[in-house]
């Protein structure tokens, strides 16, 4: 009931406060998150890459894999049949970019979900239980903050060769890294509070304090943090491919796509600029996205 009517009713202001819908603090998050243009306009961008990657098969007017020779390097607007124009191959641009997405969110989402799971799992056992665990798992992620995570995929594919596993393989063994610092550093500053005292004086397992009631509360950052490791995962798959030695043909990636076309660049500029403004703009979404995560998920600014 809203609050004209109450007044109406002549309610006593103080059962009017009772009588407000409770909101939450997730409630309150998504209200703040849809307030920001920015965020929404990221979020719309991601919600069309995930559309293009998940329907590609049905959008896609050719097969990202379908040659004609007699079509090779056409410019857009040219030939209705392929309105973006066709690679070096004969192949058209429009389906290679949308089959394109498709890498790209596999890449993005299957290393951060691969981030999420050990990152929280090792965080989580070096924040609660602390001590020789937390000593052990620290000096591990000491270890492999040593690597740097492009350089390390790189020789890491170099041995095991190319390939959308082996690129997944290769980013997601140094991904984890923050995820996994976060996850320490939050439950660090959680475990001493009343509510998780109580649950040990209750006796309950270990196990289900990190999971049920610390990983819960220290899921806002985590989430920003996810939301800022997709693009930085995409971007890596790019690199990658970009030198030749990430997605083989003829599986379509926007990296790929940019490698190749700079032997025809300065003729065939469709064949380089399409595909970076894909990765251009995907970036650009999850940024947007995360940037609005962060100050949505904020308690500082709690209304």
């Amino acid at each position: 009931m809203s609050e004209a009517k109450l007044d109406r009713l002549n309610v006593p202001l103080h059962l009017q406060e009772v009588t407000r819908p409770h909101r939450t603090l997730w409630h309150d998050a998504l209200r703040r998150f849809f307030r920001n243009r920015l965020a929404v306009i990221g979020f719309v961008i991601v919600v069309f890459f995930l559309f293009l990657a998940v329907f590609a098969d049905l959008i896609a007017p050719y097969r990202y894999d379908a040659v004609d020779f007699t079509k090779v390097r056409l410019f857009p607007f040219i030939d209705p049949a392929h309105p973006l124009g066709t690679d070096e191959l004969g192949r058209d641009m429009l389906s290679r970019l949308i089959y394109g997405a498709r890498t790209s969110m596999i890449v993005g989402l299957t290393v951060q979900t691969v981030a999420v799971v050990v990152g929280v799992t090792l965080g989580g056992l070096a924040g609660y239980l602390g001590a020789k665990v937390d000593f052990v798992i620290s000096r591990l992620i000491d270890v492999m903050t040593a690597f740097p995570g492009l350089l390390f995929a790189i020789l890491l594919i170099t041995v095991a060769g190319g390939g959308l596993r082996n690129v997944i393989i290769a980013l997601s063994i140094t991904s984890w890294i923050g995820i996994a610092r976060l996850t320490r550093a939050q439950l660090l500053s959680l475990r001493e509070k009343e509510f998780i005292e109580a649950a040990r004086a209750l006796g309950v397992p270990g196990g289900k304090i990190i999971f049920s009631h610390l990983v819960p509360n220290a899921l806002s950052p985590l989430l920003v943090a996810v939301s800022f490791g997709v693009p930085a995962a995409i971007f890596g798959e790019a690199g990658l491919s970009f030198l030749g030695i990430g997605v083989n043909d003829p599986i379509a990636s926007w990296g790929k796509m940019v490698g190749v076309s700079s032997a025809y660049i300065s003729v065939y500029w469709h064949m380089g600029l399409f595909p970076t403004l894909m990765i251009a703009f995907s970036m650009l979404g999850f940024s947007f996205m995360g940037d609005g995560l962060r100050d949505a998920l904020d308690p500082k600014l709690l209304e």
